[in-house]
């Protein structure tokens, strides 16, 4: 039964380079290349994620100037008296007060506010009690990395009904 099974044969172990495909150089080489390939791919990545995240931050506050300048609108109606921030907002459209409340409110962001554009309008006509008014504010998006061709226009409309 002994020479039934054949002995066993002794296997040479693998060289380094032979089971890597290669020199030393060759290896290294390659290892440069992927960490290239590799490094680029993860900062396109790193940067997209940080401009993905200040575009909701600027939509986040469009929305938000939007909505404190209808509030200031509807609580500053016709009845108000004074002069100023303190005085009535309306009754024709882009009232300076409602367009400074929300430029003020665009510009606690990273936005540059000579490229928002704000409408303030009196749907109904006039800014008395229980009358209508409407503010739309769009911000064309600007990426800081330009890698990618972006465009967007962020934009919010907010509406309320003066209570002054």
């Amino acid at each position: 039964m002994a020479g039934f099974f054949p002995s066993p044969v002794r296997q040479r172990a693998p060289q380094r380079g032979w089971v890597w495909g290669g020199s030393r150089q060759a290896r290294r080489g390659s290892m440069m290349i992927e960490f290239a390939i590799t490094s680029f791919v993860l900062f396109t990545v790193f940067f997209a994620v940080i401009d993905f995240c200040r575009a909701v931050l600027v939509s986040t506050s469009v929305a938000n100037a939007a909505r404190v300048a209808v509030r200031y609108a509807v609580t500053h109606g016709s009845t108000r008296t004074g002069s100023g921030v303190d005085g009535p907002s309306g009754p024709g459209n882009n009232p300076t007060q409602v367009v400074a409340v929300a430029t003020t409110w665009t510009s606690r962001s990273l936005m540059k506010t000579s490229n928002v554009a704000i409408t303030v309008t009196y749907p109904d006509g006039t800014n008395t009690k229980g009358s209508r008014v409407s503010v739309k504010i769009v911000y064309p998006y600007d990426p800081f990395f330009t890698y990618l061709p972006i465009t967007m226009r962020l934009g919010s409309i907010a509406e309320g009904v003066i209570t002054n």
